[in-house]
């Protein structure tokens, strides 16, 4: 299977099913940001802290895998200099929506979040990585080129799953009953029984792979960042989040 074609494809299925994280922020929002008083997601509940940004007016940066009219024209709103990259042509075409209704400038960018070769060397001075890189079967990639693209000194924020999430019958686990099924590393690929992923497949479900931390802290500062901010956050609504945070933020640092 081309998994990158496939949740392209399934991308553009959850813009039309209005997934939470397709919907474009609202205007009073955008407003808001112009004033300077700003609050965006990494992670599903908890807002980044406001000290992890620089301050953004002038600022290059590159919103990697995170379309959808949310993020990206918020931090346009506040005076950054915004290029979005996602795989997904729907979902950057929520970010055009927004940036057409509030006359914001957006650069956006269909491609591959593990293939940068569209940008120079040291071109951004901030990355912002929402959860998204459990869309792909190998993130080391996405941190090799997202060092490469930053200037020195520049901040990459990173959202990603906790792995521990992959452990667990989904299915199960939604019922109440917390059965560890799978080790890690995970793919819905390879893991899955055929039937589930067949349905998966017919519904035009995105497919997730889950990441050790040794690929996901690891690889960062194997890459050559300095991690510098740590948090973690939870699902909401979901049984596994009522015994682990399901979610991890990092603040990254290019020397």
């Amino acid at each position: 299977m081309d998994i990158r074609s496939y949740n392209s494809k399934a991308w553009d299925n959850q813009v039309d099913s209005n997934n939470p994280w397709t919907i474009p922020v609202s205007p009073e929002t955008i407003a808001a940001a112009r004033r300077g008083d700003f609050r965006v997601l990494l992670t599903e509940q908890k807002f980044v802290p406001a000290d992890w940004f620089p301050a953004l007016p002038g600022l290059d940066v590159l919103c990697l895998a995170g379309s959808g009219g949310q993020q990206a024209p918020i931090l346009a709103a506040a005076g950054a200099n915004v290029t979005v990259l996602d795989n997904a042509p729907k979902q950057l075409a929520r970010d055009r929506e927004v940036a057409e209704r509030e006359n914001l400038a957006l650069t956006l960018v269909e491609g591959d979040m593990a293939d940068l070769a569209m940008f120079e060397d040291e071109s951004f001075d901030f990355i912002f990585h929402p959860v998204s890189n459990l869309f792909v079967p190998d993130v080391r990639p996405v941190w090799r080129e997202a060092y490469r693209v930053l200037r020195p000194g520049g901040t990459l924020l990173a959202g990603f799953m906790n792995p521990v999430f992959y452990l667990f019958d989904y299915d199960l686990a939604e019922k109440g009953e917390m059965v560890v099924r799978y080790a890690l590393p995970y793919s819905d690929l390879e893991n899955l029984p055929k039937e589930r992923l067949q349905a998966y497949v017919d519904a035009g479900e995105p497919l997730e792979f889950g990441h050790t931390l040794t690929d996901q802290i690891g690889g960062q500062t194997e890459a050559g960042f300095s991690i510098v901010g740590f948090y973690e956050d939870r699902m909401r609504d979901i049984v596994i989040s009522e015994h682990t945070p399901t979610y991890i933020a990092t603040r990254a640092v290019k020397r």
